[in-house]
């Protein structure tokens, strides 16, 4: 972590001056769409289930937010589900894989292309790839520009789009938000996790957005690409060069990705006043890495 040169305030608590770094993705958005909301977000969650972290995961996905039927193209209501990897193909096996898996057998479900308008050559394949699944009695089916299949499942048909666009995005944007005991920085983090949820273009991956085990890159164990975050780690505060001072006693990290630079600063900037409003925060501040890992810099000073 680089060392802060200047520490600024926010609500009488101290905001580290620094900055989150972030580097660049793929990101696609999946529309899930049900007969009844309840199926729609069952689905969703399934399928963001494991898919926190790109370091083992292979993708990021969170749900985006709810949609209404008007929002849907089949008048029906559902989720927007946010999926970010490092590269195309990685995207495009973990989308047929998830929608596979966890949309195509769940109840009264179809999936849609929540970026439509994205370049035919960033196009990924996944009602193409599961059409198969119909052992030959899938039929396709185009509505202007947009092909769909239909896939006779047991309680009728699943409906899935035959390719979904994506865009290049931005992962790894994150806030640190440490408080005098573990109850007061649970709270502060889960409220600013609850602003942000509101943000759009942009998902909280870990669960319900927060991350108890912070990670660095490396590891004294060369299998190994990360390992806990010790300088934050309040136990090995006389053990290690912590970054902590003795008021603080706990700290969650909260992770964000984006399709822009400035939803993701928005994001950010919802956050870190949502956390600074919350009794018992001693510490706000972002992790970094020199500005060796990622190219895209969220400085916490642009947030005040």
């Amino acid at each position: 972590m680089t060392a802060a040169t200047e520490t600024l305030q926010l609500n009488g608590v101290p905001v580290v001056d620094t900055f989150a770094e972030a580097f660049p993705v793929r990101g696609t958005r999946v529309v899930i769409t049900a007969a009844a909301p309840r199926w729609a977000k069952i689905s969703a969650d399934e399928f963001c289930g494991f898919a926190t972290s790109v370091i083992a995961c292979k993708v990021e996905a969170a749900i985006e937010r709810e949609l209404s039927a008007e929002e849907t193209i089949d008048g029906r209501p559902g989720i927007s589900v946010l999926v970010f990897a490092f590269g195309r193909d990685d995207l495009a096996k973990a989308i047929a894989d998830r929608v596979g898996q966890c949309v195509l057998t769940c109840p009264t479900t179809a999936c849609y292309d929540g970026l439509p308008g994205s370049p035919k050559e960033d196009r990924i394949p996944v009602g193409a790839q599961l059409r198969y699944f119909g052992d030959g009695h899938q039929i396709s089916k185009k509505l202007g520009s947009r092909r769909f299949w239909r896939i006779p499942v047991m309680d009728g048909e699943f409906v899935c789009e035959d390719r979904f666009g994506t865009i290049q995005g931005i992962g790894g944007g994150n806030l640190l938000i440490g408080a005098g005991n573990q109850n007061s920085a649970l709270a502060a983090a889960d409220a600013a996790a609850t602003a942000m949820r509101k943000i759009p273009d942009t998902i909280l991956p870990f669960p319900g957005g927060l991350v108890r085990s912070g990670s660095k890159v490396g590891s004294i164990y060369k299998k190994l690409s990360a390992s806990t975050n010790d300088a934050y780690c309040p136990t090995l505060r006389a053990q290690t060069k912590t970054a902590l001072d003795d008021q603080t006693a706990a700290v969650y990290e909260i992770v964000i990705d984006g399709f822009s630079f400035e939803a993701i600063q928005n994001s950010m900037r919802v956050g870190l006043h949502a956390a600074a409003a919350s009794p018992g925060v001693t510490l706000l501040t972002a992790g970094n890495y020199g500005g060796k890992l990622g190219k895209h810099h969220f400085h916490l000073r642009d947030l005040l």
